[in-house]
């Protein structure tokens, strides 16, 4: 497909450069839940498509033809002529680099650039005359040429803009989706050259079916993947704020939003954990730049604040309905269902659920939980949190849908039975109707 401004693809990647025709040498670095199903699109489209990778666990599971995020499936996997590989010298004849690594925040909720940093100085050594190095990852407004490009010189020897050049273009994965997927959505591209810029669209315009959109500059590209998850955090923080308003006067949050979304304009946000890499940690990345221009945001941080109080505000919400129903704190068995930050998939990154774990254990009960996407040892080490089997999680006093896996709803009445007579069950994102509940349980969701 072309670009919205109408610029012709020519096959196969190839681009005019001075006098000499390149056929870009792909290296992608980062094959995560962004890289991967990135690589193998292009690596159907382009020969010596390269997927790298610094983690030799990731690469080893890829090169057994097994993605443990299941964006990509086995079979697509195995039959994929991607080259994958941990090996520093994949990256020398690249001609086109794809930086796609993490951007996550660090304890004081500021930017870590580490991530990408360290990518920089990985590539740098590499870089040769014409290259281009485009960036996916989610930044504030200056990064890739403020930042990523000085690095990117330093290593080289080279210059920016005039030896070598640079590309943004944002990612707009969101995992487990199967309808919505890297070629269905349209795909930002910018640049620092009009040159560079149509090398980014012969690339990108070859595997994206929905179209290309042109920025007019790269800080507007990063300017505008950064707000979209910002807008979302806002949003869904109004609704959490309602939830906790409609829960002190006696009204069920789904049947309000129920109501209001039978006007046309009604936008259809839901109250929940918000959690995962990216809505949870890109508003951090506008804050803290907003921040260093002298101007304090007021309304984003405040929707953070918001959201980040959530998992703390159900647990004293299950511990103030257990006393309810006569229940003792000691002793008090409470089973969460999910762990991971959305319906099935296995990420845990910034999962929410610890913040409800965490303020359970305030009042003396240590909860168990149970989540059939996430990997054990992952849970352990990110989080100090040991998983146990669904069949531990019986005879509960309160129980606690945190995340809607299908594995849960398909089984509801199973997933009821649970609870012991007169307990708790938290809805966090009512997906269940409490009207089917026994009339002996008392439900709650937000």
């Amino acid at each position: 497909m072309g670009s919205k401004t109408g610029k012709r693809r020519r096959p196969f990647a190839e681009q005019q450069v001075g006098l000499m025709a390149i056929r870009e040498k792909i290296v992608i670095l980062g094959l995560g839940y962004v890289g991967l199903p990135l690589a193998v699109a292009l690596a159907g489209k382009h020969e010596g498509v390269v997927g790298f990778d610094v983690s030799k666990q990731r690469v080893d599971s890829l090169r057994s033809g097994t993605d443990w995020t299941g964006e990509i499936d086995d079979g697509q996997l195995q039959a994929c002529s991607l080259e994958i590989t941990g090996d520093e010298a994949a990256l020398s004849n690249g001609t086109f680099f794809i930086i796609t690594v993490p951007t996550p925040i660090d304890c004081e909720r500021r930017p870590d650039l580490g991530p990408i940093r360290s990518a920089c100085q990985l590539v740098a050594p590499h870089l040769t005359r014409n290259a281009v190095v485009v960036f996916e990852s989610t930044v504030y407004p200056g990064v890739t040429e403020d930042e990523c490009g000085p690095l990117l010189e330093a290593g080289s020897g080279l210059k920016a803009g005039e030896d070598f050049f640079l590309g943004y273009s944002p990612e707009r994965i969101n995992p487990g989706d199967k309808e919505h997927r890297l070629e269905t959505i349209t795909k930002i591209v910018a640049a620092d050259t009009p040159s560079a810029l149509e090398r980014v669209i012969d690339v990108y315009g070859s595997i994206i079916e929905a179209g290309l959109y042109v920025a007019p500059s790269i800080k507007v590209a990063e300017a505008a993947k950064v707000i979209e998850n910002t807008q979302r955090d806002i949003n869904i923080a109004l609704m959490n704020e309602i939830a906790l308003i409609f829960d002190r006067m006696g009204l069920r949050t789904r049947d309000v939003l129920e109501a209001a979304g039978t006007k046309w304009n009604f936008l259809k946000f839901s109250p929940g954990l918000v959690g995962g890499h990216c809505i949870g940690v890109d508003p951090y990345y506008l804050t803290s730049a907003a921040e260093r221009l002298g101007y304090r945001p007021e309304v984003i941080l405040a929707g953070r604040r918001i959201n980040d109080s959530m998992g703390g505000e159900i647990a004293r919400k299950g511990v103030k309905l257990l006393l309810s129903q006569g229940h003792e704190l000691s002793g008090a068995r409470v089973g969460i269902f999910g762990l991971t930050f959305k319906e099935n998939v296995p990420d845990l990154r910034n999962s929410k659920v610890p913040d409800i774990v965490a303020e359970f254990r305030e009042f003396g009960i240590d909860p168990l939980i149970n989540d059939p996407f996430a990997d054990g040892s992952e849970a352990q080490h990110e989080y100090g949190l040991t998983l146990s089997d669904e069949a531990e999680l019986r005879d509960l006093n309160v129980l606690v849908l945190a995340v809607n896996h299908r594995h849960y709803l398909d089984d509801r009445k199973g997933l009821i039975g649970r609870l012991k007579t007169g307990g708790v069950l938290l809805d966090v994102k009512s997906a269940l109707d409490p009207t089917d509940l026994p009339a002996d349980i008392l439900y709650w969701s937000l």
